[in-house]
């Protein structure tokens, strides 16, 4: 019998239809089509409308799920877990609404890990059903980031959207799944990407911020280091090196972070996914909208080694491999 791990066997992305480009921005604030892409290489963003919720951008990535593969996707699922730094609410749960909403008998949380979420709930459920505890797991990443940006602050303004991914993580042929996942964090940065909570200040003293704040230097220099380390780590602990590697899905955040990584990793262009462009930073639905642009224009086929890696306030990081097949 073919050992088995965990690995992804279903997946489903969401962005809302409203539109803010670039040129938009333009008449809102002091910048430029061209001092955005320069810097980011974002064109535009999809944001959700007024009245339309981190829930529901979960709920539209389920079903997108389910029309991509077949109306049973969801059977047996017993665990939901909605990776999120913009939940619905306090409680309940963001991920007992979409449990509710698809009449799953299933226990369910949320996870905060900011942008590294979605990579983190892929962990946490390998390790569920790898153990036995749980046979078929959703992993979420959902975001209304535009609903929490200080749209006065040009530097961090820019970069965010909205949006969706979401994944069924159960056990697979063991030649397919997830070969290695590292998480890390390092909460000595945490002054430098916060927003206020519960709480005044951090434990060092920094007033938090009431809207998204970050300090973009300061962050870009982190990113540019640990998508290096890490990504080298996922891959050591994979037991490849990069030529093994099919294709890269970095966090979409910043263009010139990513060419960073893919020179470092020494890949060609045309084996890493950017959609940074379409739909700028979404935090913890970033990877899973990229996975799912990827798997729409053909880039990915069974048995290709996916690497992936994301990082985010805390500051937290994450990567992982896996190969890719068992869809069902």
């Amino acid at each position: 019998m073919t050992n088995k791990r965990a690995g992804i066997t279903a997946l489903g992305a969401y962005a809302p239809p409203g539109i803010l480009s670039n040129q938009d921005l333009e008449k809102m604030m002091d910048t430029s089509d061209e001092w955005i892409v320069s810097r980011t290489g974002i064109r535009r963003r999809h944001v959700a409308a007024e009245d339309e919720y981190t829930s529901d951008l979960a709920i539209a990535a389920v079903d997108d799920l389910v029309r991509r593969h077949g109306p049973g996707a969801l059977s047996g699922v017993d665990m939901v877990i909605v990776a999120t730094n913009t939940p619905d609410a306090y409680f309940p749960s963001t991920a007992a609404l979409v449990q509710h909403h698809f009449g799953l008998k299933a226990a369910a949380f949320d996870l905060l890990a900011a942008c590294p979420g979605w990579i983190y709930g892929l962990s946490v459920a390998s390790g569920l059903v790898e153990s036995g505890r749980h046979r078929r797991v959703l992993v979420i990443g959902a975001e209304s980031l535009t609903k929490i940006v200080d749209w006065n602050d040009r530097s961090t303004a820019v970069l965010f959207g909205d949006g969706a991914g979401a994944a069924i993580v159960e056990l697979v042929d063991g030649r397919f799944g997830f070969r290695s996942i590292v998480t890390g964090a390092d909460g000595g940065g945490a002054h430098q990407l916060h927003m206020r909570a519960t709480g005044d200040t951090l434990p060092d003293g920094t007033k938090l911020a009431e809207k998204l704040y970050m300090n973009g230097r300061e962050v870009f220099k982190f990113a540019v280091r640990v998508m290096n380390t890490s990504t080298v780590e996922a891959v050591e602990k994979a037991g490849m090196t990069p030529d093994d590697i099919s294709l890269f899905v970095p966090h979409q955040a910043n263009l010139r972070i990513i060419e960073a990584a893919r020179e470092r990793l020494k890949l060609p262009p045309e084996r890493v996914v950017v959609t940074v462009d379409e739909f700028g930073n979404n935090s913890t639905a970033s990877i899973p909208l990229a996975l799912a642009t990827a798997l729409d224009d053909g880039r990915i086929d069974e048995g290709d080694n996916v690497l992936l890696v994301t990082f985010g306030a805390g500051l937290t990081w994450a990567a992982s491999v896996l190969t890719w097949g068992g869809l069902k």
